[in-house]
């Protein structure tokens, strides 16, 4: 047998132990019942009510965007057909584009085929442009950046990667301060954390960005389409857009759809278009995202209520979470995390919630955080009725109350 086989076994083996082997539940989403799902029981279907979709205004099934998605299948097919340099640009690339760096107040944005990518592919890029970068990365930072900021490791001992501590003014300061300085510098940072639903300082960081002379790369991914006046993110918010070098986003979330980009002035989208091998070597998003998502965006700019209501939502959710006793752990955005503490757990209850009352929240068990801090991560989208999250806190507390009496 290979080498591989044994290692892969005995690994899948400890996952499986350690009660966080992830099972994929098969749903078929509904778009006249947004965020009823359906779901195949054997002989029969289920309506099932879905708790952890990240299309948190529900745009995913918004009439306009459905209708731009057919439009667009129908008069330019299915695929693009090659990379943007061969044959794969429409003018629909060009569009989103326009779009999105309007959006963001910047010069210039460039498309890639998913969020992941884009933080991989922009941050490999750029960081491979000189040999002795100074990447000050927070501790919390996606999965993806840390893909993307690996690429430091290859430049030589000149270059470094600084981890400061999660949203820590003071530690990121002092690992600024310490640097060489006439070395170029980086700091990656997030505005909206995914798994704890806190919030960067943003225009703190941008201080220190200013005083240490370095560049600022800000992931708004779980906050472009909800936060600011336009939707644009939390930078735009807090009127420090601007401030911000490269700020990265998806069309996955807040915008229901697909892909991811950056934006930024035109000489640095223009370098990381020649350079960024994510970008380079991969098909081009399909014109019937780039549809969807120019559809979205637009009416999201133009719809303040759609997102005021997403945040009603999240409060009104949080209120009846803390009025059942049910301990969540306290956020300032519209993610609602539910503490569990145990993987194990963590998936029993998941599991119990969907067999015995149709609702599917995810456990989100290591590494997506650390051992001790499992969770079921909630979001309310606009589409949540007071009835929806009623079932929800009852049948929570029921199932917690249930796996406190077995454990104990």
């Amino acid at each position: 047998m290979h080498p591989f086989r044994a290692a892969a076994r005995q690994k899948l083996a400890e996952i499986r132990a350690q009660g966080r082997y992830r099972v994929f539940t098969p749903l078929r989403k509904d778009a006249a019942r947004f965020p009823v799902f359906a779901m195949q029981d054997g002989d029969t279907t289920r309506d099932i009510t879905v708790w952890s979709s990240n299309d948190y205004l529900g745009m995913g099934v918004h009439p306009q965007v459905i209708q731009a998605t057919v439009d667009a299948a129908q008069t330019m097919g299915a695929g693009a057909g090659g990379t943007r340099n061969i044959a794969g640009t429409s003018q629909l690339h060009d569009a989103l584009e326009a779009e999105l760096a309007d959006l963001h107040g910047k010069q210039a944005a460039l498309l890639f085929t998913s969020g992941f990518v884009a933080n991989q592919a922009a941050l490999s890029g750029l960081l491979t442009s000189l040999p002795d970068w100074q990447v000050f990365s927070d501790a919390k930072n996606h999965a993806s950046m840390i893909a993307g900021i690996a690429a430091v490791k290859s430049l030589g001992p000149r270059a470094k990667l600084h981890i400061f501590a999660h949203n820590n003014l003071a530690d990121l300061e002092a690992r600024l301060a310490a640097a060489p300085p006439d070395a170029p510098k980086l700091i990656a940072f997030e505005s909206v954390y995914s798994m704890d639903g806190d919030i960067a300082p943003i225009g703190a960081i941008c201080d220190l960005a200013a005083r240490y002379n370095a560049l600022t790369y800000l992931d708004e991914v779980h906050a472009v389409g909800l936060y600011g006046p336009q939707g644009a993110g939390v930078a735009e918010r807090d009127g420090v857009a601007h401030r911000v070098d490269i700020i990265e986003g998806t069309l996955a979330k807040g915008f229901g759809c697909h892909g991811g980009y950056i934006a930024a002035d035109a000489e640095l989208v223009d370098y990381l278009r020649s350079t960024a091998a994510g970008f380079i070597f991969t098909t081009a998003l399909p014109p019937t995202t780039l549809a969807a998502a120019l559809a979205s965006i637009r009416q999201v700019r133009t719809d303040p209520a759609r997102r005021a209501s997403l945040f009603e939502r999240a409060a009104a959710l949080k209120a009846k979470l803390d009025a059942a006793g049910i301990p969540r752990i306290p956020t300032d955005s519209h993610i609602v995390p539910v503490h569990v503490g145990n993987a194990a757990r963590c998936r029993a209850i998941s599991q119990q919630l969907l067999a015995d009352f149709a609702i599917y929240a995810t456990p989100i068990n290591y590494p997506t955080v650390p051992v001790g801090q499992e969770r079921l991560r909630l979001t309310a989208s606009p589409l949540h009725t007071d009835a929806m999250m009623d079932a929800l806190v009852l049948a929570l507390r029921d199932v917690m109350r249930e796996e406190k009496r077995e454990a104990a």
